[in-house]
């Protein structure tokens, strides 16, 4: 039998255990599909030890997206947000570290944004949507609006909303078709880099005004 949690640093190591184990089952088979006994099964701990740190598994899933989407949002934050700087270059810096975190976290990524989510009431979440420094959506439409007012897009394009998504679209498929089909030998994967970078770079000359920096 595991041994019994008692100082608050074991506390909050057994807690990313189960987080990190929910994670894992919920990629695997579907939120839906995964009940809080077999979660508990994968920590070798009891459903009782479960419960003493979550009060179901829908404020278990609520924990989880704001502990993967803050590790997201924090890592976003080495992106300045100066509008004296070059706007283009900071898009194309946020393309570049939103890749980076879908590809060193692949596990996290794949339950963020490509599983399946039951309805939630966003006055659960800790996450602050809008903020800059907790959204990572909140951040990429910051600099895109930014971008806009410095007259960088296409004197036709004039919704923020959408060219956001757009350039989010572009990298989230970069990002997914690594994740889930590199190891399929049916198709000549060229260097991730590269496709990201292409990628990053086609749709930002599509989106902006000809400029020779650029």
């Amino acid at each position: 039998m595991p041994r019994r949690v008692k100082t608050p640093e074991q506390r909050q190591h057994l807690k990313m255990l189960i987080l990190d184990a929910a994670r894992q089952l919920f990629v695997e088979r579907g939120i839906e599909a995964v009940s809080m006994r077999e979660i508990a099964k994968r920590t070798a701990y009891s459903p009782t030890t479960i419960y003493l740190h979550f009060v179901d598994k829908n404020d278990l899933l609520q924990t989880l997206c704001d502990h993967d989407f803050r590790i997201l949002s924090k890592d976003l934050q080495s992106i300045h947000t100066d509008a004296s700087q070059d706007a283009v270059e900071q898009l194309q810096a946020l393309c570049r570290a939103y890749s980076r975190y879908a590809l060193t976290y692949p596990n996290h990524y794949r339950f963020m944004f490509m599983t399946p989510k039951p309805v939630t009431s966003k006055d659960k979440s800790k996450v602050h949507h809008g903020n800059v420094e907790q959204d990572a959506y909140a951040l990429l439409r910051f600099m895109v609006k930014q971008a806009f007012e410095q007259q960088v897009f296409r004197p036709e394009l004039h919704n923020i909303e959408l060219i956001a998504q757009t350039l989010w679209a572009g990298i989230h498929g970069v990002c997914a078709l690594q994740i889930s089909m590199a190891d399929d030998d049916w198709v000549d994967w060229q260097p991730i880099e590269q496709r990201v970078t292409l990628m990053q770079d086609t749709m930002i000359q599509g989106l902006t005004r000809p400029h020779p920096a650029h």
